[in-house]
């Protein structure tokens, strides 16, 4: 099984150069190289529902950060 090489990684500060967030700033919180995609902290907020479980009785909507493709981020610094 070969790995497929990315320009970012885990942990790197990146921005977003193109698309509806860009300009926003981030480090990078996941990477997944097969599917090409990035989520940075705080560059693409979407909601989710979430149902109600033992651990979180009461469900609701919740802000997590979404995926951005790998081609629309740089490495900053």
């Amino acid at each position: 099984m070969s790995r497929i090489k990315t320009h970012v990684k885990k942990g790197d500060e990146v921005q977003v150069i193109t698309g509806n967030h860009k300009g926003k700033r981030g480090t990078v919180l996941s990477v997944d190289a097969g599917k090409g995609r990035v989520i940075v902290e705080g560059a693409r907020p979407i909601k989710k529902a979430i149902r109600p479980t033992e651990a979180n009785p009461t469900g609701g909507i919740e802000t997590i950060d979404g995926p951005i493709h790998i081609s629309n981020v740089k490495k900053v610094g």
